[in-house]
């Protein structure tokens, strides 16, 4: 530093304190450098493991690649014939990372694992600008450990973006309650627009947090603050709206079928199955499986995710995923706000703890009690929130302990309740690192007993040290989950991270198991596991011109024969082989104008037979005027349709 610079620092309080700060800090570039390294390493290690994970999305990546239109509408097939049933902004980003870089599972899986380190990242920027360094590190680790995180930032599902989306999103929120310029709002509504065109209304669950504490916190008089929530609504809408606008303005005979939908609109998509369907579930038995919808998550409230209710984020398909931290959240929220209960009204601690806890309460809240669809994977929507008020309480709590025995206690009843939840889910895979629960709440004891201890008796560095190793002992079980899900198999439709666990809290069935009983890691939904090889060279052989090489029902095989063909495969029925599409018409017309020719009837969606608009007359009309070709490999009956033309 030059003699100028420590002049004025000796002349003006502000630079002398900001000279202080940077010397204070010299260590924060490289731990979150360190973080940033452990999240790669967990993110990208080994991850072609996964191979295509679910091939439902990664047949649509592979569409995107190859035609614009099949990438702006999010279709399954380069020849969108029936789109995914999510928004496709997922699929987009995947499909420029394939067009760019070639089809492979890597060009699939990266770019989430690159949204998993920006999420880390940004999440430590936005907890540090309330809470400080310290903080933002810790809510960093927690995140990048967090073992449903290491799961989806591993897996092509269209969480990892919108996860990614969310916190951007919160972290514009946090920039703009410095100053309260209408800015940071427009980009937080923009982020949040983004992260609907992910996953529809998940991405609202936010904004209850994100205008409370705006209309609480931000600078500026109430008529103001009042009128900056108008703009960032407004532009929410527009941000959220304008692709399913253009969508349903497009005549249904120019555009893919709407996968997931009743009557082929995206307005009818996310407002049924991808969102009030989800949270009251009013489709089940739609499909003919309990809670079922059209597409991916193709399951029920009660079947795949426990019996909705208070305790469903602690029930066995649940608890491993996020529940380890959850504890420590609860102690960190419920102190943090009454530690800040007196300050001004645009406090930033303050503040920090109205967002990430009103995040948190609604997220939480939405998911245990909605009685739709719902899957485990979920709660990675959740680890942000977590991450973020661990962070912040640590921070707040030991601040506290130098002034006041309530500090000490609180920390260590955070801690050993947190530890010892810790240990009592690991107990449920005893083969699974035996023995560590037991060592971790041991040395959560003794940390305790340490930092329970006033500050003024004098003990040293031993009260920090404690701090260390009782984050150290909390963090074991999340870590255990984490390694064991990088070094593991995950693809299907419902991923589960960890090891698959016998014990139960009130859940249907053990971690990693779907209502229906099958274990969904290295399978599952969405995951065909075999797909004939002589099949796949028959069919690429004799495409000849037509724009599908087969037809099959629903879009469990038909991903796994794109993917392996780097063909388009029509999925009749979309997912499960059950959306109203084709009818029997629309099929005679691709026939008869020579854009299909094969169809593969038994193989593919539930049931076995044939989807889509009119199914047992597709059935019929197909047997009765197709010729057998005994190549189909054992998964069903292929039909030759070059004849019916």
């Amino acid at each position: 530093m030059s003699t100028l610079s420590l002049s004025r620092a000796r002349l003006f309080p502000a630079a002398r304190e900001g000279v202080a700060d940077a010397r204070s800090d010299a260590w924060v570039r490289p731990a979150l450098i360190a973080v940033t390294v452990l999240a790669a390493f967990l993110y990208f290690w080994h991850l072609s493991i996964n191979g295509y994970a679910n091939t439902y999305y990664s047949a649509a990546a592979l569409a995107a690649s190859e035609s614009w239109k099949a990438w702006f509408f999010g279709s399954f097939d380069a020849g969108s014939f029936i789109t995914v049933d999510k928004p496709p902004l997922s699929t987009m980003l995947m499909g420029l990372s394939v067009r760019l870089f070639g089809l492979s599972p890597l060009s699939i899986l990266a770019p989430q694992a690159l949204a998993g380190v920006a999420t880390v990242v940004v999440l430590f920027q936005a907890v540090r600008r309330s809470f400080g360094p310290v903080a933002g590190l810790i809510a960093a680790v927690v995140m990048a450990l967090t073992p449903v995180a290491v799961l989806m930032f591993r897996f092509n599902n269209p969480d990892a973006l919108l996860t990614l989306l969310l916190v951007s999103a919160a972290w514009a929120v946090v920039r703009g309650l410095e100053d309260g310029r209408f800015r940071w709002a427009i980009l937080a509504s923009a982020l949040v627009g983004l992260a609907f065109l992910t996953k529809y209304l998940q991405a609202y669950l936010v904004l209850p947090a994100f205008a409370l504490v705006w209309l609480v916190a931000a600078r500026g008089s109430l008529r103001r603050r009042i009128a900056g929530l108008a703009i960032a609504g407004a532009m929410t809408i527009v941000a959220s709206g304008w692709w399913v606008v253009i969508v349903d303005s497009i005549p249904a005979a120019l555009r893919p079928y709407i996968g997931g939908s009743t009557n082929n609109s995206a307005l009818d998509l996310l407002l049924g199955y991808d969102g009030l369907s989800r949270i009251f579930g009013f489709l089940r038995g739609r499909f003919g499986i309990d809670g079922g919808g059209g597409g991916v998550d193709g399951g029920g409230g009660a079947g795949f995710g426990g019996t909705p209710g208070l305790l469903r984020l602690f029930n066995s398909e649940f608890v491993g995923q996020i529940s380890w931290l959850i504890p420590f959240a609860v102690v960190a929220l419920l102190a943090g706000l009454l530690i800040h209960a007196r300050a001004s009204r645009t406090d930033r601690a303050r503040a920090g703890y109205l967002l990430w806890g009103g995040w948190s309460l609604v997220t939480a809240g939405v998911f245990s009690y909605m009685s739709g669809i719902i899957h485990p994977y979920y709660t990675v929507a959740l680890a942000p929130a977590i991450a973020a008020l661990v962070g912040a309480g640590t921070v707040d709590l030991w601040r506290l302990r130098s002034r006041s025995i309530f500090g000490g206690i609180g920390l260590a009843i955070a801690v050993l309740v947190t530890a010892f939840w810790g240990a009592r889910l690991l107990a449920t895979t005893p083969t699974f690192a035996t023995g560590l629960g037991t060592l971790a709440l041991v040395a959560a004891f003794v940390a305790a007993a340490i930092l329970i201890v006033p500050a003024r008796v004098g003990l040293g560095r031993a009260p920090l040290a404690a701090a260390v190793v009782a984050l150290a002992a909390i963090l074991a079980g999340p870590i255990a989950y984490s390694l064991d899900t990088v070094a593991s198999v995950n693809n299907g439709a419902i991923p589960s991270a960890g090891p698959t666990a016998a014990g139960t809290f009130g859940g249907a069935d053990g971690f990693g198991r779907g209502g229906d009983g099958a274990i969904v890691r290295g399978g599952g939904p969405g995951q065909a596991s075999v797909t004939s090889t002589s099949l796949v060279d028959y069919l690429v052989a004799n495409k000849g011109n037509a724009t599908w090489i087969v037809a099959v029902n629903g879009a469990q095989e038909a991903g796994s024969i794109e993917l392996a063909s780097g063909e388009a495969v029509m999925a009749m029925g979309g997912f499960s082989g059950s959306d109203p599409a084709p009818t029997l018409a629309q099929l005679q017309e691709y026939v008869r104008t020579g854009q299909l020719r094969y169809i593969l009837i038994g193989g593919g969606g539930p049931g076995g037979g044939f989807g889509g608009g009119g199914s047992s007359s597709i059935t019929s009309w197909v047997a009765a005027n197709g010729t057998v070709v005994n190549i189909s490999g054992g998964f069903g009956t292929l039909y030759d349709l070059a004849a019916a033309k």
